[in-house]
């Protein structure tokens, strides 16, 4: 029996998602169709919080893959909005991979890196799927110009997104500013702006993501989306219910969704129904539910640690191969019963 245990560390996963974004992207694929055919166990996400800090919180995510993956798991990701102020990332967060066979661990990766890569995946894939199969935007949007803004760009752009104008706003505008000198690829678009306000912003653009670290909706004003766009939901509390229920609402997975205040559960409990979801993205995918541009199209995916062990798989597979995981052969002591 095999007891090692590979530690994986955040340059090594940083390398092999860059080198393949197609690829991380059907992963995500894969486990959305894994879970939609009952290949999953996707507990409920616990939060830790702290009565000192209510602003922060350590997230765990247990969860099962089946076939094709046969893994099971838990990330353990720290959002502290405070560290941003102190010059380093929001949040962190490691993932641990367990044998299916044995339960024991045998990986552990630095996973703030996959848990943006796996976020930005499955918004692109949404996009892709949402937006009638096209890897063509006029105009994009994006709301809050943070670490998870420039991962969803990334995988827009690298997996080769078309996209004539980049519009950027953040509350701090510093932030937009550094995003579009550090992020943005000029020569891939013919303008990128930052624009003074979010209104101006939302009218203008037919391809919109929120990544914001917004608690409750800020945005309320259902005539910014009058043109019908396709919105990432990503950060899931900016919308006021009202402009929910004017869409059509494509989630990750119902049940989760509603929960903690997202921009569904607040339409949820306002309405005491789940009519206004239109369906999943695997449902889409797969045909079952269809969505047109008549009304705004609005992602929100709550997150599934499901995605999270897809891509840590992966990149924990292609580590071991490349030789580039850290190898513990001593790690457990007494494994002899």
């Amino acid at each position: 029996m095999d007891f090692e245990l590979s530690i994986i560390n955040g340059k090594t996963v940083s390398e092999i998602i860059r080198a393949q974004r197609d690829e991380c992207i059907e992963i995500v694929r894969e486990a959305y169709l894994a879970h939609a055919d009952g290949q999953s166990v996707n507990p409920d996400s616990y939060f830790l919080r702290f009565p000192e800090k209510p602003d922060s919180r350590i997230i765990a995510l247990p969860a099962y893959l089946g076939k094709p993956f046969d893994v099971a798991g838990l990330k353990w990701i720290a959002s502290y909005p405070a560290n941003i102020q102190r010059g380093f990332p929001r949040a962190s967060a490691v993932l641990v991979l367990n044998s299916y066979d044995t339960g024991y661990p045998f990986a552990i990766l630095e996973s703030s890196i996959i848990s943006a890569a796996r976020t930005a995946a499955s918004a692109v894939l949404a996009a892709f799927w949402l937006g009638g199969r096209s890897r063509r935007a006029r105009s994009l949007g994006i709301v809050g110009t943070g670490f998870i803004a420039r991962h969803v760009y990334e995988f827009l752009v690298d997996t080769g997104w078309a996209i004539e104008e980049v519009r950027l706003y953040d509350r701090s505008p510093l932030e937009s500013e550094k995003f579009m000198k550090t992020a943005c690829r000029p020569e891939r678009h013919r303008t990128v702006t930052v624009v003074p306000d979010v209104a101006q912003l939302l009218r203008g653009c037919e391809l919109i993501v929120f990544t914001t670290v917004a608690s409750a909706p800020h945005i309320t004003d259902g005539a910014l989306f009058e043109h019908n766009p396709l919105v990432l939901h990503i950060s899931l509390r900016d919308l006021a219910p009202e402009i929910l229920l004017k869409s059509q609402n494509v989630v990750d997975d119902v049940e989760h969704v509603m929960k903690a205040n997202t921009s569904p559960h607040l339409a949820e409990q306002q309405t005491g129904d789940r009519s206004f979801v239109t369906g999943t993205l695997a449902e889409i995918m797969l045909g079952r539910r269809s969505v047109n541009r008549s009304r705004p199209i609005i992602f929100s995916p709550f997150g599934m640690g499901i995605l999270d062990l897809a891509v840590g798989k992966w990149v924990y597979d292609q580590a071991v191969a490349a030789g580039q995981d850290l190898r513990l052969s001593d790690f457990f002591y007494e494994v002899v019963r």
